[in-house]
């Protein structure tokens, strides 16, 4: 069965350039522009692995993070935070509300790619 990746980011050069990515590898994509549209795909959608950017209007990736961690049915959904904030109290707080993983901007394709399939076990 063909996996769900949601891929919330305010930014619609990334929004458009991830879609593509994930897309090429197999996976089915949905897209939110901000926290609060992530959270209602989420609930209704229930993807496979989220892709969220830290810094989004409404809420934000740690905040998604969080609401997801805190929901029984979503607490073993992965999470890869992407974000431009590279330090490390953003990657511990990250990791702290519950992200499996981080990747910093700019980022590879090849090693977001990796890092999915990875996140996903392999299996399209």
């Amino acid at each position: 069965m063909t996996k769900t990746v949601l891929i919330a980011d305010d930014e619609p050069n990334i929004l458009i350039s991830l879609e593509f990515l994930m897309k090429r590898e197999g996976y089915r994509v949905l897209l939110a522009h901000d926290g609060q549209e992530a959270c209602d795909l989420i609930m209704t959608e229930r993807p496979d692995l989220l892709l969220l950017d830290v810094m989004m209007p409404k809420k934000t990736g740690f905040d998604v993070c969080h609401e997801v961690r805190a929901h029984a049915d979503f607490k073993d959904t992965p999470i890869l935070l992407l974000t431009a904030k590279g330090r490390d109290t953003d990657v511990a707080k990250g990791l702290a509300m519950g992200a499996n993983a981080y990747m910093i901007k700019p980022f590879s394709t090849k090693e977001l790619v990796q890092k999915v399939r990875e996140m996903l076990g392999a299996a399209v």
